[in-house]
C-alpha cells in the first residue's frame, strides 16, 4: 500500500516555516523524494476508484496540482503552497462531478467532491430541475450516509433568489446554491495511517448518489429526454 507518511507531513510544516525561493531550491532533492511518494498514493487512489468509477485522469502525477502559487493576484506573495492535493475527473460527458483530495498539516487534510464551477447552463438546468422536484436531492443530502460523511451540502450561494425563480419557492435555500460541494476533514493521525488511500476512495465512493443524481439531470432536458 502506498502510504503517506510522516515526512511528507514534516516537509510541508517546514515549508510553511520557510517559504521563499531560497529555501525551496536548497530542499529541492527533499521535495522530489516527497513528491514521488504522493505521486504512489495518487496512483494507488486512482486503481482503487477505477473498481468503481470510470476515471478520465490517466495517472497519479496527472492528478497533482503543482505547489507554484499563481500570486499575480494575490496579496500573499508566498511562493508556494502548503499542501499537497490533486483531482480525478470523471469519464465522458455522461459522468459529472469532480474529486479533490487535499493533504496539509495541523487537521486540515481533506476529501472533497461536487461541482466547482457548473457552467451557466449547467447551473440553470440544475435549478431547473430542483423549482420542479428537489425531493430526490434532499433525499441524498439528509441520508445518513450523507449527513455521517459529509455533513452538509456547502458552496457559494446567491444572497437572493436567482434571476427568473420565485424567491418565495419552497426549495429556495437549495435555489440559491452556485456551487454544490462537500468534503470530509481528516486528522494527520488519520492520513499517516497505512489504509488512508482506501479510506479516501470509501469517502468519494460515497459520492456517488450525488452525482448520478446531478449526471442524469445534466444529461436529459427539462422534459427528461436525453442530450445528445
Amino acid at each position: 500500500m502506498a502510504a503517506i507518511s510522516k515526512d511528507s507531513i514534516t516537509f510541508l510544516k517546514k515549508l510553511g516555516k520557510n517559504n521563499d525561493r531560497d529555501w525551496f531550491q536548497e530542499n529541492k532533492p527533499e521535495y522530489v523524494k516527497q513528491h514521488e511518494e504522493i505521486i504512489a498514493f495518487a496512483d494507488e487512489l486512482l486503481g482503487l476508484m477505477n473498481e468503481h468509477d470510470t476515471i478520465e485522469t490517466i495517472s497519479g502525477k496527472k492528478s497533482l496540482y503543482r505547489i507554484y502559487r499563481d500570486v499575480r493576484f494575490s496579496k500573499d506573495k508566498a511562493p508556494y503552497k502548503t499542501n499537497w492535493s490533486g483531482g480525478f475527473k470523471r469519464a465522458t460527458k455522461q459522468l459529472r462531478g469532480g474529486y479533490y483530495f487535499h493533504i496539509q498539516p495541523g487537521g486540515n487534510s481533506f476529501i472533497g467532491g461536487g461541482f466547482w464551477g457548473p457552467s451557466k447552463e449547467d447551473l440553470l438546468r440544475i435549478r431547473e430541475e430542483i423549482a420542479t422536484d428537489a425531493s430526490e436531492m434532499r433525499e441524498i443530502i439528509t441520508s445518513k450516509d450523507f449527513l455521517e460523511t459529509f455533513g452538509t451540502l456547502d458552496g457559494e450561494q446567491l444572497k437572493l433568489a436567482p434571476k427568473g425563480f420565485d424567491k418565495e419557492h419552497k426549495d429556495i435555500d437549495l435555489l440559491r446554491y452556485k456551487q454544490f460541494i462537500f468534503g470530509k476533514n481528516f486528522s494527520d493521525e488519520e492520513v499517516l495511517a497505512e489504509d488512508f488511500a482506501q479510506v479516501a476512495n470509501e469517502t468519494f465512493k460515497k459520492m456517488r448518489p450525488f452525482f448520478d443524481l446531478m449526471s442524469e439531470i445534466l444529461t436529459t432536458d427539462s422534459n427528461g429526454t436525453p442530450i445528445d
